[in-house]
């Protein structure tokens, strides 16, 4: 191929920095509309989890133990929506990480945005229509091993935001959910098992929490299905 002239070439330089100016101008301004309104500039996910072959040796590392007592159990004893910064607590924090065009007030809570629920592909733009799930539930990590845990842990666990233990999903899915286990429910969503299975493994093999015989069944089928 001929190489362009180089006269073309001369012209094309100086047009692009002489409107280089003009799209800094334009480029700052959009950034001072973003931060005045406190936009999210684009919708964001989970933290992504580990590989089908990871969450299988996460898996078969679990330790394999009938499920504890109850016994002294309340959400309490695991401390949750702390502090994340910028007046954000963690349900907030989640909320803006999750959704699109999220904006939010001076107070961090959402007043603009809708929300997609991985477990059922639902849409929603009230936050209220949505919870915070925490993957692997608190009273489940509770019968796992989490009852000999200090407050401090358990409050990092109802917090943690780097790995795929908190999601914004549809309130009533949630709902349903409740302290299951995989043996016991999977989200409505079937093209997301894969992902879920490998988010639970990632949180239990993160903090050495014990699973049930069947619960590892569950999850061993998921995994070897992905």
């Amino acid at each position: 191929m001929a190489h362009p002239h180089r006269t073309t070439i001369t012209r094309y330089a100086r047009r692009r920095w002489t409107a280089l100016p003009a799209v800094l101008a334009a480029a700052v301004s959009g950034l001072l509309v973003a931060l005045t309104l406190g936009a999210s500039p684009a919708a964001a996910e989970p933290p992504a989890p580990p590989s089908v072959s990871e969450a299988r040796t996460m898996l078969d590392g679990l330790s394999e133990q009938a499920e504890g007592s109850m016994d002294g159990y309340s959400r309490d004893r695991f401390p949750h929506w702390s502090s994340q910064g910028d007046n954000c607590n963690t349900r907030e924090a989640v909320l803006k990480r999750d959704g699109d065009g999220v904006e939010t007030g001076a107070d961090c809570y959402p007043t603009k945005g809708s929300w997609t629920s991985p477990y059922d592909g639902e849409t929603w733009t009230e936050p209220s229509d949505l919870d915070i799930d925490h993957v692997v539930p608190l009273a489940e990590a509770w019968r796992s091993g989490a009852s000999g845990w200090t407050q401090d842990k358990r409050e990092e666990l109802a917090n943690n935001l780097e790995i795929a233990q908190l999601l914004a999903v549809t309130d009533n899915v949630n709902q349903s959910k409740g302290d299951k286990d995989p043996a016991e429910w999977m989200p409505p969503s079937s093209g997301y098992h894969c992902t879920y299975a490998r988010m639970w493994v990632w949180v239990k093999d993160t903090y050495g929490m014990t699973a049930d015989a069947e619960e590892k069944a569950a999850l061993e089928k998921v995994l070897t299905g992905c």
